[in-house]
């Protein structure tokens, strides 16, 4: 009898970065019950997404609450049982207020965490799949793309089928299904920090934002312009309405609907240097997903990475 392979093990890290002096500067954890120099990183707890993982182990090993910046890349090892592992890296800058309100406990998992220079990670790090990480964020850093926001596109949640409401289309509500999605998806948004909620007008809209208003403590702002009325219409203004998102340089959520996420993407990519084709890909969600473009502070914008993340429900 053949046993089937045991799934590979799911993990996610950070990149903690800050500048002082000029220079840039990551943090190593010390872990001393592996007598090795790593990342903050660990496995996802079940239920939870890789975003939320990221920021939690990251609290868990450092101390420090973080918002994540742009995907780094992955990392694929067999572990010494033979499991199969992949860590998913994100960047986070770290400012000296964060810095200060940092709780670090020493453990005898994270014995120390230590603020170096790149070439100085480089040589302490124990594992060339953690250096080549750490290459990347210094990459970003010498062409200016470290440092960016991100516009995230939300659909809403399962709604009410419009065969069996009887109210306009903007008023279906949320199935159960719906609400359970939204709130999955939110504690995964809240992982980056959003500064500005924006939503259609539209009731499965409005549900599908206030999980995430609950957990940022933000307000939500509701337009027509980003509705499917108003694009059915003809006379939507989401050009405007992103062109504003990306001229301000702050992480914001925009919630509508499937027919107007592509329209959303796009005009991500025509203020923010194309990738025009990764952002049609990345429009193509199922309710409850959200897309994540993440964009370089320099000017002019420039679109540094594209991830999806589903409702997992």
């Amino acid at each position: 009898m053949i046993t089937p392979a045991k799934p590979p093990l799911v993990a996610a890290g950070v990149v903690c970065w800050r500048i002082q002096g000029g220079k840039l500067r990551v943090l190593l954890v010390h872990r001393g019950n592996r007598s090795d120099v790593s990342l903050p990183k660990g496995k996802v707890d079940p239920g939870e997404s890789l975003p939320e993982a990221a920021v939690r182990e990251t609290l868990e090993e450092t101390g420090l609450s973080v918002a994540l910046g742009a995907p780094l890349g992955v990392s694929e090892y067999v572990v010494p049982t033979g499991r199969h592992k992949i860590v998913h890296f994100w960047a986070a800058e770290v400012d000296d207020e964060a810095v200060a309100a940092a709780n670090f406990t020493a453990s005898a998992e994270i014995t120390s965490t230590e603020w170096v220079s790149v070439k100085t990670a480089i040589a302490s790090l124990s594992y060339a799949r953690d250096r080549e990480i750490v290459e990347t964020c210094a990459a970003r850093a010498d062409t200016g793309t470290l440092r960016t926001f991100a516009i995230i596109a939300l659909r809403h949640g399962k709604a009410m089928p419009g065969g069996s409401w009887d109210g306009p289309d903007s008023t279906r509500p949320l199935e159960q299904i719906g609400t359970v999605q939204v709130r999955g998806s939110a504690r995964a948004i809240a992982a980056y920090r959003p500064t500005k909620l924006i939503s259609s007008t539209a009731v499965r809209c409005m549900a599908s934002m206030e999980p995430v208003a609950a957990l940022t403590g933000l307000d939500i702002t509701a337009t027509a312009a980003i509705s499917q009325d108003a694009h059915e219409a003809g006379v939507a203004e989401v050009r405007r309405i992103v062109a504003k998102r990306v001229a301000r340089r702050e992480t914001a959520v925009l919630c509508s609907h499937g027919p107007v996420l592509p329209d959303i993407l796009d005009e991500v990519g025509r203020a923010a240097g194309g990738r025009g084709q990764e952002l049609r890909r990345a429009a193509m969600l199922g309710v409850g997903d959200f897309a994540v473009v993440h964009v370089s502070t320099a000017r002019p914008a420039h679109v540094v990475a594209v991830e999806t993340h589903t409702a997992g429900v």
